[in-house]
Formats: structure tokens, C-alpha cells, sequence
């Protein structure tokens, strides 16, 4: 049975860092029952939900994807890029060591999101950003290299992290909007998409995607490819960078 990680929503949620976007209001009692929905999605479709301790006390605590990412059998514990988001590390570990894998860590001088790694197939594509440094993706690669994966570095500058330009598909295109893509030539199969909010995918199984509702266009040419498409309210998480992938961690057994 596939597992998700997640944590409840903070109540300084709306506090939350922001690089890109300019702050606007968020309510925190839309964002809870956001978040509620977005995890019963995946509980009903037969997901092992695993909460995370809560952290109220850090704002960006529910975007657990950013503190931990999972490969096969291996969970690597991130180093947050903003130092305000590294008081989230230690429940997330406590979360992590009760889940049965091998677990590694980046460690100073390196930062890594997990935002900014985006795995297809067995290759690792991960972001340099304002939040993921050289070293941070050179001690990934040391970790994963020997276990047969490949890790490509690739530029982030239009966004947060490289899951908030692009994300992949179960046929493994990658899928992004324009504006916010650096270097789509980095994929080997790149489908450009018509709505900043339709970037964001979760596979939930070889024919299921699920996505932001803020996409319709999107949402079609997807279903047009023949793929399920489940979608979900988000607004609350999007006005502050977030999106559905950062939500949740998925480990695959």
C-alpha cells in the first residue's frame, strides 16, 4: 500500500516565506479544509496516510515534500535553503524513522529542498535555486549514484523550486508553463502546458494525475492524453508558493 506523509496546516500558516509572489491574504480555516480534502483524495484511493508531529510554530510546515525525499528504499532528510524552515527537520525525522527505510541526510554547508528534485524513472532532476546549492545536490549525487540513479543538475531562477516550473507525467513527459521554465531542453520529453497552475502533478497511479483545480485547460489536455484526472482546491497553498506536490510525501512500496 502506497504511503503519504503530510502535516496539518499551521495557524501562522499565512506567514509563510514567499520569494516570488507578493503577499496577499490567506485564511487559514480554507486552507485547513483544503488541505483536509487533498489528503482524503488520496486516503480514498487506497493511500496509507503517516501525519507528521505538528509544528505550529513553523509557517511553512505543511510543505513537508520540501524536508524529506524519498528513492526506493532510501529517504533523504533535506537541509532547508531558508533557514527559517529548518526547525521542521526534527518531527519530520522523527516521522521518517518510523517508516522502515535507510535514511541519509544532507548535511552544512549543503541546502536542498525537496521541491527542487523531480524524479523520472531513475533519474534525479534537481534544481539549483535559491534554496538548493552546488553542494547540496553534489552530496545527493554521492548517495544516489551507487544505488543506479542519475542526477542531473538544472537551473531555477523563474520560480521557487523546480516542481513549481515542472513536474512529470506516469508516461514520463515532462510537463511545464513556459514563463516559468528555464531550460526546458533539460528533458528529454517536454510538453509545455497553457496554465501556471496546471505545472503541478502528483501521479497517483500509471493512468491518474492529481492536480489544482485552477487549471481547466490543462486538466483537459491531460484527459485527452487518456490520463484520470482528479482535481483539488488549493488557492490558500498557491498564494504562498505552494502547490500539490509540496503538500504530501509519497513513498511507493
Amino acid at each position: 500500500m502506497p504511503r503519504l506523509l503530510v502535516r496539518h496546516p499551521s495557524p501562522r500558516l499565512a506567514d509563510g516565506e514567499l520569494t516570488h509572489l507578493d503577499r496577499v491574504p490567506v485564511d487559514p480555516q480554507l486552507a485547513a479544509a483544503q488541505w483536509e480534502a487533498y489528503v482524503e483524495a488520496f486516503r480514498s484511493r487506497g493511500w496509507q496516510v503517516v501525519e507528521v508531529e505538528p509544528a505550529d510554530a513553523q509557517p511553512d510546515g505543511v510543505f513537508v515534500e520540501d524536508a524529506v525525499v524519498v528513492f526506493g528504499d532510501l529517504a533523504v532528510l533535506c537541509r532547508a535553503g531558508a533557514e527559517s524552515r529548518r526547525g521542521e527537520a526534527p518531527t519530520v525525522r522523527a516521522a521518517v524513522d518510523g517508516l522502515g527505510l535507510e535514511v541519509g541526510a544532507i548535511e552544512a554547508p549543503g541546502t536542498l529542498d525537496g521541491g527542487d528534485v523531480l524524479k523520472v524513472g531513475r533519474t534525479a532532476y534537481v534544481g539549483s535555486s535559491s534554496r538548493t546549492n552546488a553542494e547540496g545536490i553534489a552530496q545527493l549525487r554521492m548517495m544516489l549514484e551507487p544505488r543506479g540513479w542519475s542526477v542531473v543538475a538544472v537551473p531555477v531562477h523563474r520560480v521557487l523550486h523546480l516542481k513549481s516550473g515542472v513536474t512529470a507525467l506516469p508516461d514520463a513527459t515532462v510537463v511545464g508553463f513556459g514563463p516559468l521554465v528555464d531550460d526546458a531542453s533539460a528533458f528529454p520529453d517536454f510538453l509545455g502546458i497553457p496554465e501556471e497552475h496546471g505545472t503541478a502533478v502528483v501521479v497517483l497511479d500509471d493512468t491518474t494525475v492529481l492536480m489544482s483545480a485552477d487549471a481547466p485547460q490543462t486538466a483537459a489536455l491531460y484527459r485527452d492524453r487518456g490520463l484520470e484526472v482528479v482535481t483539488v482546491e488549493v488557492s490558500e497553498f498557491e498564494k504562498l508558493e505552494g502547490c500539490v506536490t509540496c503538500l504530501s510525501v509519497r513513498i511507493r512500496d
